[in-house]
């Protein structure tokens, strides 16, 4: 050997659990300081890879789509698109991530009892299914050497039922969320 010291490291559980229960308390409190105000401004998601997005119906006014290569928590580059809605309003909203600590799964959801009214939503998704609907669709070809620039999808109004969202990134002007419910769960995942 030349004079190097190996040293084996565990995770100290107590400490572990500790830090993301306190973690997970602050953003708690902040998202009930929300609730009690009923409303939140410039709330961005973001970093925490892929979430689902889950609700019974939206309806939207002034609605974009475009195309893009963006972040996700498993790569630098996934494809994506851009989904832009000046209002909205969403009945049975669930959000959630599933992590993986320690051998165990944990689900983080923040699911709303009462219909949500949110203005400048910004979303990129990886996935949407649902039953859409369209009023003044309108599907444009630009000539450009960005790609990104080359295909955009504009809508007077969208509506969106049973819809299931893969989700890497939200932003939101304003949200407000009555009746919002945070909690975290293990569950049972293979």
């Amino acid at each position: 050997m030349n004079g190097a010291v190996v040293m084996e490291s565990k995770t100290n559980k107590k400490v572990f659990w500790g830090a993301l229960a306190s973690g997970l308390l602050a953003l708690g409190i902040l998202l009930v300081s929300f609730g009690l105000s009923g409303v939140a401004y410039a709330v961005p998601i973001a970093g925490v890879g892929d979430f689902y997005v889950e609700f019974d119906k939206l309806e939207g006014q002034g609605y974009k789509f475009y195309p893009k290569l963006g972040e996700t928590s498993s790569s630098d580059a996934a494809p994506q698109g851009t989904n832009i809605i000046d209002t909205l309003t969403i009945d049975n909203l669930k959000l959630y991530k599933d992590f993986q600590v320690g051998g165990e799964w944990i689900r983080v959801k923040i699911q709303a009892s009462k219909p949500v009214q949110i203005s400048g939503l910004q979303h990129d998704a990886g996935l949407i299914e649902a039953n859409a609907k369209f009023q003044n669709l309108a599907l444009k070809e630009n000539n450009s050497t960005d790609w990104t620039k080359q295909f955009e999808q504009t809508s007077s109004t969208i509506t969106l039922e049973n819809a299931r969202l893969k989700t890497h990134y939200l932003f939101q002007e304003t949200i407000n969320m009555a009746g919002m419910k945070l909690t975290v769960e293990k569950i049972d995942k293979k």
